[in-house]
């Protein structure tokens, strides 16, 4: 035989000769092939219990579920962003929110904590957020908020996954 005696063979000389015969698991190991979990059910964002748990390269096969949650930024992230300048940080946070809401970037601004919720288009997406590819536009100034999500947010670790 051509390249050696396969498992049947094995099996069928061992038993010729009386003893016992070779477990095909013993010969060939029974293994699994390596495939990724994926969810089975589409995650709602709005239902935490239905979040499944983060791993890398998840994000690769998800519709950006994600970039239609409410993003909290802080003036930090605004200048990072570009939508204020440094020499801004200065001025009453009030003042800036007001700027911003009139220009359609911010849809609420928390006086107490000084925290601005980034506009969403109608459909619910960020307003950065590609149409097409589903991509951030301003992957490389994101606020703290994205960069941070999925180890900090409503349900650490978890994402509100929908496949594409």
């Amino acid at each position: 035989m051509a390249g050696g005696p396969t498992a049947l063979t094995l099996i069928a000389r061992t038993s010729a000769t009386g003893a016992q015969p070779l477990s095909l698991r013993a010969r060939f190991p029974r293994t699994r092939p390596s495939m990724k979990k994926i969810p089975l059910a589409a995650a709602d964002p709005d239902r935490l219990d239905t979040w499944v748990k983060y791993r890398e390269g998840l994000c690769g096969e998800c519709n950006a579920t994600c970039c239609t949650l409410p993003v909290e930024v802080r003036i930090d992230d605004l200048i990072r962003m570009r939508l204020v300048d440094e020499f801004e940080r200065e001025e009453p946070a009030k003042r800036i929110a007001k700027r911003l809401e009139k220009d359609g970037v911010i849809e609420h601004f928390n006086h107490k904590r000084e925290i601005f919720t980034l506009t969403r288009m109608a459909n619910g997406d960020c307003l950065y957020l590609d149409r097409k590819t589903r991509l951030c536009t301003i992957y490389a100034r994101r606020p703290d908020t994205c960069r941070n999500h999925p180890r900090i947010g409503p349900r650490p670790g978890h994402c509100a996954y929908r496949p594409r």
